[in-house]
């Protein structure tokens, strides 16, 4: 990363720059500014709509011919030595005010009404496509969850900082002048961003493929509704026409309207798409010599695999479903047809169904029909892009009776079940037949009124050597079609670096999960993949209670965006006693690689019956306030005072950078 101190382009300070010297550098420094605008602008939009705004408003940021931007004579003149043109320098600066104003109403606009369309980029558009960067991995999921958590400004600063190598005072200039009010403030957030810890750090995530909107995937948008609109836009202009023609009295037939009876493949689909003989295949073995170890390379397996019969009726209906189709999805999954042979992962009767399974780039199909013909078929969809070892180790093959059976992935040596309740029993084997497909696994025994759980059953695997040495992991099933990874990271300790999410198979792990186990009951069917506990601190309770266990829970959607909750794990009772949820947030970066500092409090009562207010922070929280009905400050990560049941306080830390963290929840 290069830094650099000296005056930008200010209007005060800016040399004349004119639109030919301001063409040439947005054409060459194009995939930089992009770039700036596409990190900048709000991730609410989408990634497909985020993409075209950040190309729309470098497009617009060329001044008008015939004018330059500036006055005729700089003020100050243009530092020796600067890396940036003057013309480059002019194109950023409008890049980056367009990009923090969007969306910003106009003064004279009414508050309670959305930002007016026409004041924002309409050009590039794209039709019948979705655009997008590639997809991350964990990492830059978590980067990109911590982004939309800050504001523009602060995701402006951060790209200038640490991308375009500015220094702080000329981020700051910079900030200023494209209308920002609090550029320190901005500044301050993104250097916690660009100090966090990891494998990757944030400037590679930032300067890679999964930011750069110039080098875009593509997908087809809803094929089926749109074909839908075509149809109902034919038969608008027929009925249109046949009014025009009656109302002139023009003694003619009315032309014929267009057939409506399309073929079921018209427009939605290829017919190379849904040609059973095309699907793709993977050898058997390819996973074992493979750098992919994900859903690429799971053979085709099950007895009806070359029953072209079945996988032709299998595509034709993810095709073109008919209205008695049951349709799931996990949350934002597309259902559109695929757009190229998807991959065929299994076909065979399970449970009375003749099942399918199907891998299509990012996501995972289930076809389902009844092998007596009774009742209507099913499709389930789930995505699964940048599945791994253990996201891609298993799939939902069957659910009857409250019972599941998981096809396993092909690296999968060793499988078991284990009661997360009941940390000190070993694991049961479990049956797994020779076309990978396991015996009956029960789901969690969960009371009607949700309160609490009698068991929570997961799958104990170990995969094989050929793909990693002495590797068990944790999975359990949501209710989703892929089962959710479970980890656990250890608590902090002296002298030792911040810890990452490990497998949840050992012994402190185990006793972590028995305690929180049934919470997993409030976040089934969302499309969860991976679920974290991490004990980000242990406190001694006052009168000799023992010690608790301060636990952040997060868990991740494939979508990216995480919710979290904070239990209190006290060390009195049996270990399957649920923790005491004290705090909760849905939408953060906290508890993530990207959210490394937290705080929570909580009210407990002694076996003496007095009350306490207890708080604990994460090993960069060096002291704890709390004002309002209690007022107490205590140096460290933790706090306990006497306070009265019914008392109210508002707690805050300061973090090791004299930064303020206030308490979650």
């Amino acid at each position: 990363m290069r830094t650099q101190e000296q005056p930008e382009g200010t209007r005060s300070g800016a040399a004349r720059v004119g639109v030919e010297q301001a063409e040439a550098a947005l054409v060459e420094h194009y995939p930089r500014l992009v770039r700036l605008a596409y990190i900048t602008l709000p991730p609410s939009l989408g990634r497909h709509r985020r993409v075209l705004t950040a190309h729309a408003a470098v497009q617009r940021a060329l001044p008008a011919a015939g004018r330059g931007d500036g006055p005729a004579e700089p003020r100050v003149p243009v530092q020796r030595g600067a890396r940036e043109s003057p013309g480059y320098v002019l194109v950023r600066r409008r890049v980056l005010e367009t990009v923090l104003a969007y969306g910003r109403r106009p003064g004279w606009w009414p508050r309670r009404l959305p930002a007016p369309r026409a004041l924002r980029p309409v050009l590039p558009a794209v039709f019948g496509l979705r655009v997008f960067p590639r997809s991350g991995g964990a990492d830059g999921l978590a980067l990109e969850q911590a982004l939309s958590g800050t504001t523009a400004a602060a995701r402006a600063a951060l790209v200038l900082h640490r991308i375009e190598g500015l220094g702080e005072g000329a981020t700051r200039t910079l900030l200023t002048e494209a209308g920002v009010t609090d550029a320190g403030s901005a500044l301050r957030t993104a250097l916690r961003l660009a100090r966090t810890p990891g494998e990757t750090g944030a400037d590679a995530l930032l300067c890679s493929d999964e930011f750069d909107p110039c080098l875009v995937h593509t997908r087809p948008t809803d094929l089926i509704r749109r074909r839908q609109r075509i149809r109902f836009a034919r038969w608008v202009g027929v009925v249109v026409t046949v009014l025009a023609v009656t109302l002139v009295v023009v003694d003619r037939a009315a032309p014929p309207a267009p057939s409506a009876a399309t073929g079921p493949l018209d427009t939605a689909v290829g017919a190379r798409a849904v040609d059973p003989a095309l699907l793709l295949r993977a050898p058997a073995q390819e996973w074992a010599d493979s750098s992919r170890v994900d859903f690429t390379v799971w053979p085709a397996r099950g007895a009806r695999k070359d029953d072209k019969a079945l996988l032709g009726r299998a595509l034709k209906v993810w095709a073109s479903p008919a209205r008695r189709v049951r349709i799931a999805a996990t949350h934002g999954t597309a259902t559109v047809p695929p757009a190229q042979p998807p991959r065929l992962l299994y076909a065979g009767d399970v449970d009375g169904a003749a099942v399918v399974l199907l891998a299509d780039g990012d996501r995972v199909v289930r076809y389902a029909e009844s092998t007596e013909g009774k009742g209507a078929p099913a499709l389930d969809f789930a995505r699964t892009d940048d599945a791994d070892i253990t996201t891609g180790a298993a799939v939902v093959i069957s659910r009857t009776d409250g019972n599941a059976r998981f096809l396993l992935a092909p690296w999968v040596a060793e499988s078991t079940t284990r009661d997360l309740l009941a940390p000190d029993t070993a694991a049961r084997p479990l049956d797994v037949g020779k076309d990978g497909v396991t015996s009956p696994v029960a789901g969690p025994a969960v009371p009607p009124g949700g309160a609490g759980c009698g068991s929570w059953p997961a799958l104990q695997l170990r995969s094989s050597s050929k793909v990693a040495e002495k590797h068990a992991f944790l999975l359990t099933d949501l209710g989703d079609l892929t089962p959710v990874h479970l980890t656990y990271t250890p608590p902090p300790a002296a002298g030792v670096p911040a810890r990452q999410p490990r497998e949840a198979t050992g012994g402190q792990a185990l006793v972590s999960w028995a305690h929180t186990a049934c919470s997993l009951a409030g976040i089934r069917s969302s499309g969860v993949r991976s679920v974290n506990n991490w004990e980000y601190a242990r406190q001694q309770l006052p009168e000799n209670g023992g010690r608790a266990s301060w636990v952040c829970t997060r868990a991740d959607t494939w979508q990216g965006s995480g919710r979290v909750s904070v239990q209190l794990q006290l060390p009195a009772g049996p270990a399957s006693r649920p923790g005491a949820v004290v705090a909760q947030q849905k939408n953060t970066a906290l508890c993530s690689r990207f959210g490394q500092n937290v705080l929570a409090g909580a009210k407990w009562r002694s076996r003496s019956g007095k009350w306490y207010l207890l708080a604990a922070g994460s090993r960069e929280v060096r002291a704890i306030r709390a004002a309002g009905g209690v007022r107490a400050t205590a140096d460290g990560t933790t706090m306990a005072v006497r306070a009265g049941r019914s008392d109210r306080a508002v707690m805050t830390g300061r973090l090791a950078d004299g930064d303020t963290l206030k308490a979650l929840g």
